[in-house]
């Protein structure tokens, strides 16, 4: 049922984690945050008392975002926080932790401003890159229409409708589908080689690239953009695998392996905001010999298309669902709960990948705000001490800004990656961020 927004706090009062978000309590800490970020970079200085307006505005339409996380006994859950969200100077670091140990009220999410830069950060507890993106457009809709723009809605979304309880619901239980078969266990992959920083450890790569350039490269190959990135990635840490020394080759894993999200909701019809992405996984063993970037295109473009077929989709969420509605499972104190969901996530999680790709896709924006902006940089969070480096892509305009999140003190897998895209006649430019 559509709620009105002067009935904000009424139907989301409390609301449990949705699937997804169920682990990140369990491993998130200071280092690893769990936090992402989008940002818009204006051709112009933030106007603040616009952006104070538009803030005031866009926390009635999303008030099931401005949530505080609860320890109960079996599970954690989200209690709605009834404050004024207020903007933060950016100048306190990139995707730092949410102080939900120390701060009772402490809201998931955050909004920053720095000169002509506008930045949004969320907990994974609390939604997706294309949860935040939606969060985000509309705000800078409200934004550029505070600044006396005549702005249509953002396509798919209206900020003045009325609220709908899909919006906030768990969309993993609402697809689910009992009696279907387990999904295969992966073995374990290989890992970057490199030591890690000192702390604070996260740092981030920003590059600026032609949209067109890369979307002729991948049209060549018969791929999405999203399968030539993922392609390069394992084409690169092939490169890094046999640079390694001959000993150290001998005890590592010879698979590679990327974990690359999905959005369900190109599958499943829904509206929901919060979490709604599972992760496709694929592929190349090194045991079989060196494969060139065709190869490799090839097998990841064939994984990606049989990995999106809406029943074997089926399997990863039944899998995923019915492990949390088993009735031991239900039954298990959280403190244990807790311990459990950290060993399976490095277990079967962390172990079974060598690198993450997110692609939030391209932002479309009406026209009038699109001659207003520059570009968008999404960070991703910081990697676990396993992962060490996370890749995260979004598209504007002609423009495609890839951005690596490290925690070691070598950029090696960076340096390559651009490399490579350069010597395939794509025109990279790092940016300061």
């Amino acid at each position: 049922m559509p709620t009105s927004k002067s009935d904000a706090g009424s139907n989301y009062a409390w609301l449990p984690l949705d699937n997804a978000a169920k682990i990140f309590p369990a491993v998130q800490s200071q280092e690893h945050t769990t936090v992402f970020r989008l940002s818009v970079i204006l051709n112009e200085p933030v106007n603040i008392t616009c952006l104070l307006n538009s803030i005031r505005k866009i926390e009635l339409r999303f008030p099931y975002f401005k949530v505080s996380l609860r320890k109960g006994f079996f599970w954690y859950y989200l209690e709605h926080i009834d404050r004024p969200l207020v903007p933060l100077t950016d100048n306190q670091g990139l995707c730092r932790a949410f102080n939900v140990q120390h701060e009772k009220d402490a809201l998931l999410f955050r909004i920053s401003v720095l000169r002509n830069r506008i930045s949004v950060e969320f907990s994974h507890i609390l939604t997706d890159g294309t949860g935040a993106k939606v969060f985000f457009t509309a705000l800078l809709t409200t934004y550029f229409t505070e600044k006396g723009h005549i702005v249509n809605d953002i396509p798919g979304f209206s900020l003045d409708s009325s609220i709908s309880d899909q919006e906030f619901e768990d969309a993993y239980n609402h697809y689910f589908n009992a009696g279907i078969p387990p999904v295969i266990q992966y073995t374990k992959a290989f890992h970057l080689p490199y030591k890690l920083n000192d702390k604070p450890r996260f740092h981030v790569l920003v590059a600026l690239l032609s949209l067109n350039q890369i979307k002729s490269k991948a049209r060549e190959k018969g791929i999405s953009i999203t399968d030539y990135l993922v392609s390069v990635y394992l084409f690169i840490l092939q490169e890094i695998f046999h640079e390694l020394p001959r000993y150290s080759r001998f005890r590592r894993k010879k698979i590679l392996r990327i974990q690359v999200p999905v959005n369900l909701r190109r599958i499943y019809p829904t509206k929901s905001l919060r979490n709604f992405s599972l992760f496709l996984l694929p592929e190349i063993d090194l045991r079989l010999g060196r494969y060139t970037i065709d190869e490799i295109s090839k097998i990841v473009y064939h994984k990606m298309q049989l990995e999106t077929d809406a029943k074997l989709i089926n399997k990863i969420i039944a899998r995923n669902v019915g492990g949390e509605k088993n009735v031991i499972v239900r039954g298990i104190p959280l403190f244990l709960k807790s311990l459990i969901l950290y060993f399976k996530y490095y277990s079967q999680g962390a172990n079974q990948y060598s690198g993450v790709v997110t692609n939030i896709g391209r932002v479309e924006l009406p026209d009038e705000m699109m001659r207003q902006i520059g570009y968008f940089v999404f960070i991703p969070p910081p990697p676990n001490k396993k992962l060490k480096v996370n890749c995260a892509v979004i598209g504007f305009n002609d423009k495609l800004v890839i951005s690596f999140g490290n925690i070691t003190s070598s950029n090696e897998l960076e340096k390559k990656f651009f490399r490579f895209l350069i010597s395939q006649g794509v025109q990279v430019k790092l940016i300061t961020y």
